[in-house]
Formats: C-alpha cells, sequence, structure tokens
C-alpha cells in the first residue's frame, strides 16, 4: 500500500517540533523585526493571492519574521535598512534559523506563511517589490 502526502515537506522542515537549519544552504533568509515584519508578510500574502511561500515568525521577544529565500539568492541583491540578510557562500558568519513543523507544538515559532510544493521559498522579486511599496 501507497501512501502520499499532499504536500511533500521539503527536507529542511522537521517533522515534529522544531529545529535550527544553517542558512547558505537549505535556504537564505531575511529577517524583519516586529510589526513591520509582520506588515511586509501581509503585503507580501496578499500580493501573491496567499502563496506566498516560507515566512518564520518568533512569537516571543522582538518577534522576528524570517523571509526564507533560495539558497544564493540574499547576496545577489541590495536590501534596504533594517533587513537583515542571511546566508550566502563566503559569508563570515554562520547564522542557523529555527524552523517549526507544519503541524503540532512549535512554540515559540510558528509559520506566518507554509512553505507548498508550488512555492518552496519566498519569491525575491516579489518580497523586493513588496518592501518598494512600503517605502521600505
Amino acid at each position: 500500500m501507497t501512501m502520499t502526502n499532499a504536500i511533500d515537506p521539503l527536507e529542511w522542515v522537521p517533522a515534529s517540533g522544531h529545529q535550527l537549519r544553517l542558512t547558505g544552504v537549505h535556504f537564505d533568509a531575511v529577517r524583519i523585526e516586529g510589526v513591520r515584519g509582520e506588515q511586509v508578510a501581509a503585503r507580501l500574502i496578499e500580493a501573491t493571492d496567499g502563496d506566498a511561500g516560507p515566512i518564520v515568525c518568533e512569537v516571543l521577544g522582538f518577534r522576528w519574521m524570517y523571509f526564507l529565500l533560495a539558497p544564493g539568492e540574499v547576496r545577489e541583491h541590495s536590501w534596504p535598512l533594517g533587513v537583515q540578510r542571511f546566508g550566502g557562500r563566503g559569508s563570515r558568519t554562520v547564522t542557523y534559523i529555527g524552523i517549526p513543523a507544519l503541524d503540532g507544538n512549535t512554540w515559540p515559532l510558528r509559520w506566518y506563511s507554509e512553505p507548498t510544493v508550488t512555492t518552496p521559498f519566498v519569491g525575491t522579486g516579489s518580497l523586493r517589490a513588496v518592501l518598494e511599496d512600503a517605502g521600505l
């Protein structure tokens, strides 16, 4: 008997809880703090008709929003002030990002927008357009 999932989880998404993943390997990331990050995420989701790709939200503290891009994308572009970038080979720093499972208890992380088969990463062009439209 063969079982198939509606969405095949990406190899870097844990089966339960949450795990740290190295940026620049499975994905690159840009990070935006608090309300500003939530506004950018909401605008991106609206602009992509609900299929924005993976956005991880920290529930506590500064409430960072992590927008997960395809590996190698973060260094290909300039980013506005207040947008922190992580990833890319040749970087002098190593950064791990917490990735929640698709289901179950993932506190203190949660998906603001999940990766899908059709959108395994946030589109860099779409994210940059939203940042520009928002005056960021």
